[in-house]
């Protein structure tokens, strides 16, 4: 979204969005321009603070640009960089606490991943952040890790033909209490069930885009798919899935199955 983030976000959010996904990540977001965003819902459009949901994330050294500023030392211990990246996003996003705080990614060892993982239950026990969780983590056996120091609140992850729209780690988090799924790629990574024949149909039996239909599949499945759409037009679209309601008749029902043995067998 780059420059255009203050103009895309205010948009989403007017359009009827209520959660917004970031990173401290130079990159590839612009976190200080999601702050510039939320300062002009707040101060013209009546939003308080507590009306959205705001995620971001630390990321590690190696999804960094170097040749950017940092938001941390990268020779500093895994924690003081963390607490430096979180302290950089609660002064861009002007704000005192952060809703979701997720790792971009696993660190290359187990040992480094618990370190950062202790530093965010570190930052919940204080207060300062609601949820916490980790992004690309398609290993369940990291999961349980992790589960075992804090629950994962929230995992997200791209959700996409390339990895059998992610099987397992579904599976795991549908399997734990309160843990959510969060899903991107969810239409780019998808081509082939984009041109499924059984979402077209539900597609026009329910006067739905074939992409509508899609989210409402993955919402349906507990998973709570991320636009990243800069469309006007597909954010109204994106918005009214969460009204959809798929099945309830024979011939739904029956397309739904198709979907559901196409993508997970």
């Amino acid at each position: 979204k780059k420059e255009r983030t203050v103009l895309l976000v205010v948009q989403a959010i007017l359009h009827g969005f209520r959660a917004i996904d970031t990173a401290c990540q130079p990159k590839h977001y612009r976190e200080d321009l999601v702050g510039e965003a939320l300062s002009i819902l707040y101060n013209n459009h009546s939003f308080k603070r507590e009306d959205l949901f705001v995620q971001t994330k630390f990321t590690p050294i190696s999804g960094q640009d170097r040749s950017k500023p940092l938001p941390y030392d990268p020779t500093s211990p895994i924690r003081t960089q963390i607490l430096s990246s979180f302290s950089t996003s609660l002064s861009n996003l002007r704000t005192s606490y952060i809703d979701s705080y997720l790792l971009h990614s696993p660190f290359p060892t187990l040992t480094e991943t618990l370190e950062a993982w202790r530093a965010l239950i570190h930052l919940k026990d204080t207060g300062k952040v609601k949820l916490i969780g980790i992004s690309n983590a398609y290993d369940t056996r990291l999961l349980a890790s992790l589960s075992k120091e804090r629950r994962v609140d929230i995992v997200q992850n791209r959700w996409y033909q390339g990895n059998g729209w992610d099987k397992q780690v579904v599976q795991f988090c549908k399997e734990v209490s309160g843990m959510e799924y969060q899903s991107f790629w969810t239409l780019t990574g998808s081509p082939t069930l984009l041109d499924h024949w059984a979402i077209k149909k539900l597609a026009e039996k329910k006067g739905l885009t074939t992409e509508q239909v899609i989210y409402a599949f993955v919402i349906m499945n507990g998973i709570t798919p991320i636009s990243g759409t800069t469309s006007e037009m597909h954010m109204k679209e994106d918005v009214d899935v969460q009204s959809v309601a798929l099945g309830g008749v024979e011939e739904e029902e029956d397309l739904i199955k198709e979907v559901q043995k196409y993508v997970w067998g």
